[in-house]
């Protein structure tokens, strides 16, 4: 999973790249749920939000690693 990914010459690292997909999971997720009505059983939005983050993340983090 180490390495770079060039933006028009710009290098970001892979890891940065995986964040911002996570982030951008994260928010259709969080549209979903609301408009689901599911954020009515969680206790603390916030916490649930960031675990929420980390598990896209790890999630992607693993899908990656595995195509390559």
């Amino acid at each position: 999973m180490i390495g770079e990914a060039s933006f028009y010459g710009l290098y970001l690292p892979w890891l940065m790249v995986l964040a911002a997909g996570a982030l951008l999971a994260l928010w259709g997720v969080r549209r979903l749920l609301a408009a689901t009505g599911l954020y009515r059983w969680v206790w603390h939005p916030a916490l649930f939000d960031m675990a929420l983050y980390l598990l896209l993340l790890y999630a992607l983090s693993g899908l990656t690693s595995h195509l390559q």
